[in-house]
This record gives structure tokens, C-alpha cells and sequence, in this order.
């Protein structure tokens, strides 16, 4: 089932979108038009519809769009366009900020594949590997940069790169960006790049990024293509559970009929390591995504997922913001989220593109007042559920606290450093020994 967008903000220019407008009613070139149709993209989403003319004219953007809306294809359209419709020398010409690693390697991966037999080089700059095949796709040129902040600030300062010629910035996932704390490697950043270019500035939110908007952007038509709803496709339910009863629930869910390919969120990253050891000690295959993970076990870990050797994807929120997985049948809140915002961000990876899907949320008593607060941002009431089998009541296994914890040891060390002394006191002599010994054969 479709979903119609809860509201679209154009400046006035763009104060009207025509809802069944195709991809044919741009001005793209054939070549792009028959990646899209290769692609499987059949008609623009809304934020496609707002963004793309007016990037198509060269004019500043200010969107705000929830993941999983075409954002993406949204500002890498208007920017091949411009590419192959005014060619130059090989030369970073554009540049994409994106806040995290995964996201950096999906964008790249989808300009790829967007501009597939164009001559348009693309490379990614993130950090967690190695500078090597970085600097050599960076040293045989490119036009197309996206990088996360941090190693492309590196890369800047080995002189591996220049945006002298830039005609193009876009920064993706402006609030999260600002959530991580980028902000001053943002400006340090913009400082680099020429003043005169068209800048694209994209976020889940538009109040967050305010500020930064006035310092990069000049005139920018603004697109607000979703407001922070959810779409009618996704199913919401909440299970209230005891905290030492979650993984019983968990592990009853996941043995449901139909969860064939579940993203499960924790609040830190030891407790997602910890939730995918009991996972794997259940025999259930899942991986496990956040911050502390190399760059290859994420890749790896994402990779299993998407081709559903692991049907369980644990992860985090900064480490899960890049995640753009096809056919997710059910997100799971393991833990319930700290802002409301991020619930609906969480959820959003289910139910892409339109498709049905299912967003479970396991609340412990201690999370009733942010329960009440995501239902005041999704003005309903969410539905809630048991699960047959789990035994609510049971007693909390009682672990003991630290004080005893070292009590304990510290009453067991006292105990061995005297067993030794005593046993010494107590044992006879070697001479005494032999005695006793020699009277015993006479």
C-alpha cells in the first residue's frame, strides 16, 4: 500500500507537485533514464519530485525527508546531469558529507550504479581502513568525493585532495551529523571549498539544522516532502516486559512465523555484544553493528544480513544510520530509544519503499514515559501485547553487587594465603619424615 506524505513545503516557486509525475518529466539524460528503468525505479517519490527540478536549476537545497524516501537518488540525479551535461577535466567537481561509514558506501554504491556507462568517476573516503586504495582512487582523479568528515579532514591535510574546482557540496544526514558532534569539522570544511557553488543540505529535521543552513546555504528552496510520521504500512506494537524477562520475549518473537529478516536495536554497544552472544548461544544466526567494530566486520556483517545468512541484524543507532536494507520484515526495539525522533527513525527501516512492515517495541516499566512521549509525536495509541509462553511473574535473578563481589574474593584470598602456613606448621620435617619412615620398615 502507498503511502501519501503527511505534508510537502516548496518555496513558492515549487508550490505545487504533481502527484503521478515519471521520471520522463525531467530534463536527465537517456543514459539516466535507462539506469533508472534498470534499477527498477518506476515513478519519483516526493522528495524526488520537489528536489530534482529545482537542483536540475542550480538553486540551493533545504530538505527534510525521513530515510527510506529516495533522498538519496533525490541530489544524485541533478548531480550527474550536471556532470555529463557539461564536462571537464577529472577533478573532485563533487563533494557528499555523510555522517557515517555504512552510508558513505551505500551512496557510493547507488552513484555507481546510477551513473553505470557514464564518465563519471566515484570514490568514498571513510575511515576505519586503510589509506591505500583511498589515496590511489583519489590520485587517479575523480568527480565525485563522499566521505565521512573526519578521514576526508585527513586527507585535506596529506594533500590528497583539493576542491579548488568544486561545484557541488551536499550534505546528507545534516542532524545526525550534528548529533555525533561534526559540526566544527562541517565548518572546517566549508572554510576549504569555494563560495560559489550549489550547496544541498538534507535532514530528518529542519528545526536541528537551522543554523548550520544559514552558514552554508544561500536562498534555498526549501522541501519538507515528510513531516516525522510513519507509514501506514507499519504495523506497531508494544510489549511491556520485565527487564529480566526480555530476551524469553525476544526469543519467543523471533520463532513467530514471518520473521525472516529482523534489525533488533540496543541502547550501547555492550548490550547489543551481549544480546548476540545469547542470540548465537540460542542457535539463532545474527550479527552485530556499531561503533567498535572494524570497518570489514561491519562490511561483513551487513553483507550476511543483506543476503540472509544472518536473519538477525543487532545494531545501534549512530552505527544503524546507514543501513539500507532491502525486504527488513521487522525492526525490534530491544531497548526502547532515548528520543522519540529516533523511534521513528528506527522504525522507518522496515516498510521501505511502501512495503509492509512490523516495528515491535519491548518496554520495560522505566520506559513508560517515553512510550507516552513517541505516541505524542505519532498522535495515536500504540497496541499493546503478551506473548504466550512468557512468564511475567517470574523473580528476577538477584546478581550480586559489587561490595559483595569483593567481599567475597577478598575472603577467599585470606583463606589461601593461610592454608599454606598451616599445612607448613603441621607437615613433619623431611629428617622427621625419613625417622618415621626408617621405624616403620624396622
Amino acid at each position: 500500500m502507498r503511502c501519501v506524505p503527511a505534508a510537502v513545503h516548496l518555496a513558492i516557486i515549487y508550490a505545487a507537485i504533481e502527484e503521478m509525475m515519471q521520471f520522463t518529466d525531467f530534463e536527465l539524460d537517456p543514459r539516466l533514464q535507462a539506469n533508472l528503468r534498470a534499477m527498477g525505479f518506476e515513478a519519483p517519490t516526493p522528495i524526488q519530485s520537489a528536489t530534482i527540478p529545482a537542483a536540475l536549476a542550480g538553486r540551493d537545497i533545504l530538505g527534510s525527508a525521513e530515510t527510506g524516501t529516495g533522498k538519496t537518488a533525490a541530489y544524485l540525479l541533478p548531480v550527474l546531469q550536471k556532470l555529463i551535461s557539461s564536462p571537464g577535466p577529472v577533478r573532485p567537481r563533487v563533494l557528499v558529507v555523510v555522517p557515517t561509514r555504512e552510508l558513505a558506501l551505500q551512496v557510493g554504491e547507488h552513484a555507481v550504479q546510477l551513473g553505470r556507462g557514464l564518465p563519471v568517476r566515484v570514490a568514498t573516503v571513510y575511515g576505519g581502513v586503510g589509506y591505500g586504495s583511498q589515496d590511489k582512487a583519489l590520485q587517479q582523479g575523480v568527480d565525485i568525493v563522499i566521505a565521512t568528515p573526519g578521514r576526508l579532514l585527513d586527507q585535506i591535510a596529506r594533500r590528497r585532495v583539493s576542491f579548488g574546482a568544486l561545484e557541488v557540496l551536499v550534505l546528507d544526514e545534516g542532524d545526525r551529523m550534528l548529533d555525533i558532534g561534526f559540526l566544527p569539522d562541517i565548518r572546517r570544511i566549508v572554510r576549504q571549498l569555494p563560495s560559489e557553488r550549489q550547496t544541498m543540505l538534507f535532514s530528518a529535521t529542519l528545526e536541528s539544522i537551522v543554523d548550520l543552513a544559514h552558514e552554508v546555504t544561500r536562498d534555498a528552496v526549501r522541501v519538507q516532502a515528510e513531516e516525522t510520521v510513519t507509514p501506514d504500512a507499519i504495523t506497531q506494537v508494544v510489549y511491556p516486559v520485565p527487564e529480566h524477562c526480555k530476551f524469553d520475549l525476544l526469543q519467543r518473537l523471533l520463532a513467530q512465523e514471518g520473521m525472516d529478516s529482523v534489525l533488533i536495536f540496543t541502547r550501547t554497544k555492550h548490550r547489543a555484544d551481549r544480546l548476540v552472544r545469547n542470540l548465537h548461544r540460542a542457535h539463532i544466526d545474527a550479527m552485530v553493528i556499531h561503533g567498535d567494530r572494524s570497518q570489514g566486520q561491519r562490511v561483513a556483517a551487513l553483507d550476511a544480513f543483506r543476503r540472509g545468512s544472518a536473519r538477525v541484524l543487532v545494531a545501534t543507532d549512530i552505527a544503524a544510520r546507514g543501513i539500507d536494507v532491502r525486504g527488513i520484515s521487522h525492526v525490534v526495539n530491544y531497548d526502547v530509544p532515548m528520543q522519540p525522533e529516533d523511534y521513528v527513525h528506527r522504525i522507518g527501516r522496515t516498510g521501505r519503499a511502501f512495503a509492509v512492515g512490523h516495528a515491535c517495541t519491548l518496554a520495560t516499566p522505566s520506559d513508560a514515559q517515553m512510550i507516552r512521549r513517541i505516541e505524542d509525536i505519532l498522535q495515536e495509541k500504540l497496541e499493546r501485547r503478551e506473548v504466550e509462553g512468557v512468564d511475567y511473574s517470574a523473580p528476577a535473578v538477584r546478581l550480586p553487587t559489587a561490595e559483595e563481589i569483593r567481599r567475597y574474593v577478598e575472603a577467599n584470598r585470606r583463606k589461601t594465603d593461610a592454608a599454606p602456613a598451616t599445612a607448613q606448621q603441621e607437615r613433619p620435617a623431611p629428617r622427621e619424615r625419613r625417622a618415621v619412615a626408617e621405624r616403620a620398615r624396622a
